[in-house]
């Protein structure tokens, strides 16, 4: 491993442990509780108990009223589904959106693993590039942060559609499914509607701050990460101004809209406003108004 990306790792594993270990860890267990209830035990009715628990054929055999006792079900399955195509390796302050991506998305690991859930990764571009099964070890997170960090994808373009196609056909069981990207991509909302019915979907958007508002450079070569087109742009034309930024609060204002649609979740990120307040304000709506 090479000494840069081990003490990136470090960094992050010392950082965000300590958010989630902290900050986050009781907002994350209030926000994501379990996902049903199972069977444990009967027992003899007691004054005070629920009528709308009791066992009626052990009632009728014991001639003594019993109750069903059911536990939560408090392990969860979290996916993260992160987007590493071109467009996220760009930044203009001192971190990419992809570092920031990887950086949420350890924060959110930790925060599961110290709630005993289990956490998988699915990394995509046009592709599914990589796929790693939900665990529960630390050792493991250690492993989705590498890959995170140093993960380069054979391909430069967004299929969100096609990611969340893959995660229905892998993971049959109801999961939290964190979708951490930029967003500049094709229509994929036909897969989110399937794939919401049956997981907890969450769409964290991660968006820097040129792409809402670009220095005034006069005349500027601009390059589409994804895509490879060069276009020479006067920046200081106020049209060009206005067109960079409503395109860009259109493509979260639809985001936003398309998961409230789906009674998803969707979460605002702006790489140059600190995260941990957004995403604290999002697991306190959670508790209160869980899916």
């Amino acid at each position: 491993m090479a000494p840069e990306l081990f003490k990136s790792i470090r960094r992050i594993h010392i950082q965000t442990n300590r958010l989630a270990r902290d900050i986050l860890a009781g907002l994350y267990r209030s926000a994501f509780k379990g996902r049903g209830m199972e069977f444990e035990e009967v027992r003899e009715y007691q004054p005070g108990d629920d009528i709308r628990s009791i066992d009626w054929p052990v009632t009728s055999r014991m001639n003594h009223p019993y109750v069903k006792l059911f536990r939560e079900e408090r392990e969860l399955t979290v996916m993260l589904l992160v987007d590493v195509s071109c467009s996220t390796r760009f930044g203009s302050l001192e971190e990419l959106k992809s570092e920031l991506i990887a950086e949420i998305g350890a924060v959110l690991a930790f925060s599961a693993i110290k709630n005993n859930d289990k956490v998988g990764l699915i990394l995509f571009t046009t592709e599914v590039e990589l796929y790693i099964p939900p665990s529960g070890s630390v050792r493991h997170v250690l492993r989705v942060i590498r890959e995170l960090l140093a993960f380069k994808g054979k391909h430069k373009g967004t299929d969100i559609g096609k990611a969340l196609a893959f995660l229905g056909h892998v993971q049959s069981k109801q999961c939290v499914c964190f979708l951490l990207s930029d967003f500049i991509c094709p229509d994929y909302s036909h897969e989110a509607a399937v794939l919401a019915t049956h997981h907890d979907l969450i769409a964290i958007s991660i968006t820097d701050p040129r792409e809402t508002a670009f220095p005034r450079m006069q005349l500027a070569v601009l390059e589409d990460l994804e895509s490879g087109k060069v276009d020479l742009f006067d920046t200081s034309d106020a049209a060009f101004q206005h067109s960079l930024s409503e395109a860009s609060e259109n493509r979260i204002r639809q985001q936003k809209q398309l998961m409230d649609s789906l009674g998803a979740g969707f979460i605002d990120i702006r790489a140059d406003k600190p995260y941990v307040p957004v995403l604290r304000k999002f697991f306190k709506l959670r508790s209160v108004y869980p899916k």
